[in-house]
């Protein structure tokens, strides 16, 4: 299901703007997906969370510090379907 992240914005504290390849956008709560521990603690400051950017290469959100998240969790977010599960 992989759709590739292709803009990002930050909005509201925390919420970030999506739009993927086939069109679908929408916006997604950090607070609501990450605890604000380990690499993603920085994010917990408002200002650093808004310097969000996309790596088109692996095509999903990321900040400066290494910090990204799974493009199919924020694909399952924003349009609303069930997370997908891998079975290992």
């Amino acid at each position: 299901m992989l759709k590739d992240i292709v803009w990002a914005q930050a909005g509201e504290p925390y919420q970030i703007h999506l739009q993927f390849e086939d069109g679908v956008a929408g916006v997604v709560d950090l607070r609501d997906l990450v605890e604000f521990v380990g690499v993603f603690e920085p994010l917990e400051d408002p200002a650093y969370c808004a310097r969000v950017q996309v790596n088109s290469e692996i095509g999903t959100i990321f900040w400066e510090n290494g910090a990204d998240l799974d493009p199919d969790v924020l694909y399952s977010i924003v349009f609303k379907q069930p997370i997908p599960t891998r079975n290992c």
